[in-house]
């Protein structure tokens, strides 16, 4: 597995981006970055589960990232192994388990995430039991910090936009930075890595550039994480749930602003030092 240090956007990754010839505003002829987006299809074993359109960078974290979410690797399944193809835009991930998802992939719940992210099944019942620490903190100091060096840190936002970013994060320190078209994929890489490498969520922070929706509440709960963060805002169902599950949940964060509407009391108000100079503006 690559070094901590190396798991971040790479904007300079040919395949990610390919420029475009244009026009501005005034009819000027412009030569500009966009993001690609390619279909990658995943399989669990020899069952097809899902296509979904992706930049493509990291698919083995992206594939188990997304069956742990859907509830479709368990915590105790061992993984025999990953392959990825390329050529043909296909990711398998094999386990010891023999699984089968026949009934599951019938019931599909379209969410409000971008490029048309989806929750197969019941998911709310793998949340029947989920305990997020109770005594897991966020300073103020650490959100300020965060804030700046995430918005400070090479992306392809910055390079072509259009793109959702997530970072896992511990006290005021960015762990591991992911970026895509769907902020729901952004989130599944992070989980990958997250079970590949055995790390766990309950002393960490995520933050979100997307909105603070229900599919966000439920995918960081699934993944034990208490505090959740985003520069975008709120909806009533995504409050709702992250109220029920005792999660922290902070919108809005820009600058030295922010809005906390559950789980404020793991919210320790130490200092105002930080970032002084508002956040880059993000795809919402």
């Amino acid at each position: 597995m690559p070094s901590d240090d190396s798991i971040h956007p790479d904007p300079d990754d040919p395949r990610l981006t390919e420029r475009i010839r244009g026009f501005d505003q005034d009819g000027n002829p412009i030569d500009t970055r966009v993001v690609v987006e390619r279909p990658l299809t995943l399989f669990l074993n020899g069952q097809e589960i899902v296509t979904m359109m992706t930049i493509g960078d990291y698919p083995d974290y992206l594939a188990v990232g997304y069956l742990a979410n859907q509830n479709m690797l368990m915590p105790d399944d061992e993984i025999t192994g990953i392959d990825h193809d390329d050529d043909l835009a296909v990711v398998v991930v094999r386990t010891e388990r023999q699984t089968d998802y026949e009934a599951r992939l019938k019931k599909k719940t379209l969410t409000s995430g971008c490029a048309q992210g989806t929750v197969f099944g019941d998911l709310m019942e793998s949340l029947e039991g989920a305990v997020l620490k109770p005594d897991a903190e966020l300073r103020t100091s650490w959100l300020y910090k965060l804030t700046k060096a995430i918005n400070t840190m090479p992306s392809l936002y910055l390079a072509a936009g259009a793109i959702h970013g997530c970072v896992l994060c511990e006290n005021d320190q960015p762990l591991i930075y992911m970026e895509d078209v769907g902020r729901h994929n952004a989130v599944d890489k992070i989980a990958g890595y997250m079970r590949l490498n055995g790390i766990s969520g309950l002393d960490k922070i995520f933050y979100t550039t997307g909105r603070l929706t229900s599919e966000m509440v439920i995918k960081t709960v699934h993944m034990g994480i208490p505090i959740l963060v985003s520069r975008s805002g709120f909806t009533a169902w995504g409050v709702d749930l992250a109220r029920e599950m005792n999660l922290t949940l902070i919108g809005r964060a820009r600058g030295k602003r922010f809005i906390a509407l559950a789980g404020e009391e793991r919210i320790t108000f130490d200092s105002n030092d930080g970032a002084d100079d508002p956040p880059r503006e993000g795809a919402v």
